[in-house]
């Protein structure tokens, strides 16, 4: 003791948080806590200063004509302040897969008020649209493709965008699905199909640190089915379309990407990527 003060300790000095939960892991200035399945963010002793990053599940491509499935939404919040307590990180999963039907919408991630909407599946044969979603839903040959709905949410701002459209006069090639940096490519050229949108390297340091995401990019849409040849997978872990009589493949997990469309009656199409939660915060905050 020296007069009243513990040694090391200086009176009105905030007291640093302590944090537990998901996945540890570090660069030069940040610890990063990464979430690949549903479990809790806890920080005790303290309030914590955070940036946030939420992915929603991709979904899968339609089948028969199938058009590539829209990425997860994902929303970022930079500067989040994060009050002592126990938070669930929910991620959601990537859509299943479809035979003879629209791709199935990925599952919503969420970090308490932050919600990312899940992907939009995929359209297919004749004239079903690709669905609504984080990202939209490429269209099949003759339908619109699915309307981005990730906005902005609990201080959050949000990345989704639309999945391309097939216009009925190009043959049976189907459009790509929405990415989370830009839309699904829509049909133009007969009997080639839409690519699916890019995902986004704006987080390439947080993936990178953590191990995760494709060459820096997360949530990219999936590419649409054809006859021939399928449409390119959108960077980021999104499966390419099928053609023929091929099963699409799926998304890579845990990026949020959507899976591709596949062409014939009986094919399946790809599964989507389930989604992941980031939670980043500097090393002298702790």
């Amino acid at each position: 003791m020296i007069g009243n003060l513990s040694v090391g300790f200086i009176s009105g000095e905030p007291k640093k948080p302590t944090v537990t939960g998901g996945t540890l892991s570090s660069d030069s200035t940040y610890f990063y806590r990464a979430f690949t399945s549903t479990s809790n963010l806890v920080v005790s002793g303290g309030t914590l200063i955070a940036d946030v990053l939420v992915i929603a599940g991709g979904a899968s491509g339609g089948s028969l004509v199938g058009g590539g499935g829209g990425a997860g939404g994902v929303s970022e919040h930079l500067n989040r302040t994060i009050t002592a307590g126990s938070i669930t990180c929910t991620v959601g999963g990537g859509g299943a897969t479809a035979t003879n039907a629209r791709g199935n919408n990925g599952v919503n991630s969420s970090f308490d008020t932050i919600t990312s909407n899940g992907g939009g599946g995929g359209g297919a044969y004749n004239g079903n649209a690709g669905k609504n979603g984080g990202s939209g839903g490429g269209g099949d040959y003759n339908s619109a493709g699915g309307s981005a709905t990730q906005g902005n949410t609990g201080g959050a701002t949000g990345y989704g965008n639309a999945g391309g459209s097939g216009p009925g006069n190009k043959g049976f090639a189907a459009a790509g699905g929405g990415g989370s940096g830009a839309a699904g490519q829509s049909v133009t050229v007969t009997d080639t199909p839409g690519n699916g949108g890019a995902g986004k390297n704006t987080w390439s340091s947080w993936l990178s640190a953590t191990s995760l995401g494709v060459s820096g990019f997360i949530a990219g849409g999936g590419g649409g089915a054809a006859d021939s040849v399928g449409g390119s997978a959108g960077s980021g872990g999104a499966s390419a379309g099928a053609f023929g009589f091929n099963n699409a493949t799926a998304a890579t997990v845990n990026t949020g990407s959507g899976g591709g469309g596949s062409r014939e009656s009986g094919t399946v199409s790809g599964a989507g990527a389930s989604g992941l939660i980031i939670v980043r915060y500097l090393k002298t905050a702790v």
